[in-house]
């Protein structure tokens, strides 16, 4: 699950991290309450709230550039906030149809001396958090990797040992800090640690982390996401989460726990398994055609998950040709099918469906699809029923 950055920021405060000042609004009666806490002399930072990088060099569907700007009085603030408040944002990762930007954050402006990197996250390879740092702060960690691997810090952690002093300061000499600003860099680096262990973040992302002209370390920006498999045990992040910020049909998809992901293609696919899943939605791709979406129904889904599943599926108006390809373990083949005879006649199915069941109760499950009266098509391996679905989709 993501948050905003000025929820991260709130959050970054009850674990004693410093953060500029900073107040959101979502309407312009709040614009204005919140501006009335900054003084007329006050440089004001303004930034849309979306889910997604690349804020400051995006563009609004009107024309207007700049989801980040920077104010020299209350009134630039509040007007530059008008054109960014329900205006639709275009970033490097919102993909071409954006995202309506409905909370701006006001922050009080920082002196910048020199902006550093700073995350944690998961290390897959070892299991471990691991603290991500550099000196080139401001740019895509991606591009830094690729053009100067040596100015990137990697710190793995042990999590039955925590972040350990020496670690930390490793961090803060190898990014050049001295004196005061070393105690500083340390007692941020415990906090950070502390807030991503204790809430059970994927990710934390500072970046630009920022040394001010008189000595002081502050994150001057936030970005939060956290594990949506131990939420359960976080009900005061849960409250966080913005519905306005997620598809429609991967909000409906949670409710039944279903992993489902919207993707920009034409063919659906209902796949038990995520790897199963990857490897469906990889060949629809070796075979011409595009994924519409990643589903995972899970091992153990219900016929009341599968038949949402479905319905979930079919929403979708881009949607030319359904893919099912179950390899029944745990997940039965027959209760696959019922879910989809049920789910069938629940919709108005008018685009092509390839089904492919194996394992096990795989003979009744074909028997239930045969005799349902359905028009489908059924194959016996995945890539007949890649091929299948690819070529139907074309024809739909």
């Amino acid at each position: 699950m993501n948050i905003h950055e000025y929820q991260a920021k709130d959050l970054f405060t009850s674990y004693k991290i410093p953060v500029p000042r900073g107040i959101p609004a979502r309407t312009v009666e709040e614009i204005d309450g919140a501006l009335n806490e900054f003084s007329d002399d006050e440089i004001i930072v303004v930034k849309s709230q979306i889910h997604a990088g690349g804020r400051g060099k995006g563009t609004f569907t009107d024309g207007f550039q700049g989801g980040v700007k920077l104010a020299k009085s209350k009134a630039e603030a509040r007007e530059l906030a008008l054109k960014m408040l329900n205006n639709t944002l275009v970033t490097n990762q919102t993909g071409p149809e954006g995202r309506k930007v409905q909370t701006i954050y006001f922050a009080e402006g920082s002196d910048i001396e020199k902006e550093y990197y700073l995350a944690i996250l998961l290390d897959r390879a070892t299991s471990k958090p691991v603290i991500i740092a550099s000196t080139e702060g401001g740019m895509d960690i991606e591009e830094v990797a690729e053009k100067s691997p040596d100015k990137i810090i990697r710190v793995i952690i042990d999590p039955t040992l925590g972040l350990k002093g020496y670690q930390a300061r490793e961090i803060a000499f190898g990014l050049g800090f001295k004196a005061d600003q070393v105690k500083q860099m340390i007692k941020l680096l415990d906090g950070l640690y502390k807030f991503f262990w204790e809430k059970d973040c994927s990710m934390v992302e500072i970046n630009p982390l920022i040394t001010t002209p008189d000595g002081n370390i502050l994150a001057l920006d936030a970005k939060v996401n956290f594990d949506d498999n131990a939420l359960y045990r976080h009900p005061d992040i849960q409250t966080l989460r913005d519905l306005n910020e997620e598809d429609d049909k991967e909000i409906e998809a949670s409710k039944y726990d279903l992993s489902y992901i919207a993707l920009d293609g034409n063919i659906a696919c209902m796949v038990n398994g995520a790897g199963l899943a990857m490897a469906t939605m990889d060949i629809i791709k070796y075979f011409g055609g595009n994924p519409a979406n990643f589903l995972d129904v899970g091992g153990g889904a219900t016929e009341e998950q599968v038949t949402a599943a479905f319905k979930i599926i079919l929403s979708d108006q881009n949607v030319k040709g359904i893919l099912v390809n179950i390899f029944g373990g745990i997940m039965k083949c027959d209760i696959i099918a019922k879910g989809v005879i049920n789910a069938a006649k629940n919709v108005d199915l008018k685009v092509p469906l390839v089904v492919r069941l194996e394992g096990t109760n795989v003979d009744a499950g074909k028997k239930l699809l045969a005799e349902s009266g359905l028009k489908l098509v059924p194959a016996d391996s995945l890539s007949e029923a890649a091929e299948k679905i690819v070529e139907l989709s074309k024809a739909a």
